[in-house]
């Protein structure tokens, strides 16, 4: 009996110590200012007095400078041959499918197409019982190419050691739609990203994104963002299966979220509608 009672003492504290749930250590991860990446020693350049004086490196340099930004240019936005491609003037489709095999982009003005669209979804995402939430999202795409995104995930853990936490990330992102054809678009975006809690921090977020109408009336959609707070990150990835009814859509599939280096494996089912 007395070897019973001390192991259960013992596991007792060593419970204890380690009594923490999934959510508790996600926010502790990001509100902590921990050491996570490496510092590295800042490098002393050596003195470039000497290029100053010598006109043919000064113009080499202008070149290289030239260069670069020409290539950040057509990457990131277009390049002079896509602007010969149906592509670049690309319209926004009032929804997927409306009466055509196009997606979100149509290349000739008609029936199909509108100067703008709200898509709003919302879903239902679970890791287990005790752990779960809500993904809700807004996009508001004009001028073609540009979208405002407006994302709320809450989560909550209810464990029944561990305690009651809940977790909440508001996100907004401008968008820009860099490619447009009727079949397949990718973005990419940039804005900031506000996690509650104990974190209640606000960090710099970028995103990139695409969907693949494959078949009438199913797409695939992939969308990742990252937020840096206090050198960790907090990582969103979702892939998700649409099915296109009209102006809704029904989805499901997989997000995986990565908060202060804990990471949640859910999966998502939900609910879309085109306005």
């Amino acid at each position: 009996m007395r070897h019973i009672f001390f192991i259960l003492f013992l596991s007792f504290f060593t419970f204890q110590g380690n009594s923490q749930g999934k959510l508790e250590k996600a926010e502790k991860g990001l509100s902590q200012n921990n050491n996570y990446y490496s510092s590295s020693p800042n490098s002393r350049t050596s003195s470039n007095s000497s290029y100053g004086d010598n006109s043919l490196w000064g113009g080499l340099t202008m070149v290289f400078i030239e260069i670069g930004l020409y290539a950040t240019y057509y990457g990131l936005i277009e390049s002079p041959t896509e602007q010969k491609h149906p592509a670049s003037k690309a319209f926004i489709t009032k929804y997927p499918y409306h009466s055509s095999n196009r997606g979100n982009y149509a290349y000739n003005w008609d029936g199909d197409t509108n100067l703008s669209r709200i898509t709003v979804t919302n879903r239902f995402i679970v890791e287990n019982s005790e752990l779960y939430g809500n993904h809700l999202n807004a996009d508001f795409r004009f001028l073609k190419r540009i979208s405002i995104e407006a994302d709320y995930l809450q989560l909550w853990e209810n464990n029944t050691f561990f305690g009651d936490n809940s977790l909440a990330t508001f996100t907004f992102l401008a968008k820009y739609h860099r490619v447009r054809t009727e079949k397949f678009n990718a973005y990419w975006g940039m804005g900031a990203t506000y996690i509650g809690g104990d974190v209640d921090e606000l960090g710099f977020t970028y995103g990139i994104g695409a969907e693949y109408f494959f078949a009438n009336p199913m797409s695939l959609e992939l969308n990742y963002n990252q937020t840096l707070i206090n050198t960790r990150s907090s990582d969103k990835l979702n892939a998700l299966l649409n099915y296109h009814v009209n102006r809704f859509k029904v989805n499901g599939g997989y997000e995986y979220l990565r908060i202060g280096g804990v990471g949640f494996s859910t999966f998502s089912v939900g609910v879309g509608i085109s306005l």
